[in-house]
């Protein structure tokens, strides 16, 4: 079936479909014994011949992304979770390739790093989303839209109108884009600081890398490069490190939820950071 879907509606749409159907059969199997939470794929956005955003001051967001990803690995490594990493070098890495590297690892979580831009010169922040049909606004939207175009022009969810749709839209009621939703909030808490500037909250949007993995998944956003504040930022080592405790963190708290709510015995499911 996913030949035919490629075909006719192109490679977004095809492993946003796989991954719903795999997502239920992944849930009917876990309800017979439940597992404890272990494997987490981090995601570096771009690479390549990909380079991603890039700040006035000549950052890249390609460089700086993958970066702070193998930082993240770092630390969930020393919690004790095994660590995926759909990219360790400077390769561009096909849509279907980072999908299909999560799902054949059964990961417990995904997250896609990434840095944004803007050609509003005020722009800056950090925002952590969540796929779903339907954006949050119409600047989620077109970020949405540019990071699918990474992959490809067929690297696109369904249009309006499309009668497929309505099986994205049952998405809203499942478990697997409601614990989407609670990471990012809880991940959004930890790396954004209270000023206003630095934190532009938790959105959704049609990112194909999201909906084609079947665990839950978010894309952070971890500042603006086009503007110099954000981008200078980035720059410095304790920024990085301090984003990377911060993803890690969520995860230790995730980690916990999830194990506690499958009865899962609690010395598994403790997760610590320092």
């Amino acid at each position: 079936m996913s030949r035919w879907l490629r075909r006719s509606r192109g490679h977004g749409l095809a492993l946003v479909l796989l991954g719903l159907f795999q997502a239920l059969s992944s849930t009917l199997a876990a309800e017979g014994a439940p597992e404890a939470f272990d494997v987490v794929v981090v995601d570096a956005g771009h690479g390549g011949d990909d380079d991603g955003a890039q700040g006035r001051g000549g950052l890249v967001e390609k460089v700086v992304v993958l970066d702070v990803a193998k930082r993240v690995e770092r630390e969930l490594k020393k919690a004790g979770l095994q660590v995926v990493m759909t990219r360790r070098g400077d390769q561009f890495v096909p849509l279907e390739g980072r999908t299909e590297l999560a799902n054949a690892a059964a990961a417990d979580l995904f997250i896609s790093i990434h840095a944004n831009a803007s050609s509003y010169k005020g722009a800056r922040g950090i925002e952590t989303f969540f796929a779903a049909p339907e954006a949050t606004d119409q600047a989620a939207l077109e970020l949405a839209r540019a990071e699918n175009l990474a992959f490809g022009k067929d690297a696109q969810p369904p249009a309006a109108g499309d009668p497929l749709l309505a099986i994205l839209g049952d998405m809203a009621a499942t478990e697997q884009l409601t614990l989407s939703q609670e990471f990012a909030r809880m991940a959004q808490h930890r790396i954004a600081t209270a000023e206003v500037a630095r934190s532009r909250g938790v959105k959704q949007a049609p990112f194909v890398v999201l909906m084609g993995v079947h665990m839950p998944a978010v894309l952070v956003e971890i500042g603006f490069l086009t503007h110099p504040e954000d981008e200078a930022a980035l720059r410095d080592d304790d920024e990085r490190e301090r984003l990377a405790k911060g993803i890690a963190e969520a995860v230790a708290v995730y980690r916990e939820r999830y194990d506690a709510r499958r009865g899962v015995a609690q010395g598994l499911g403790k997760t610590h950071i320092r």
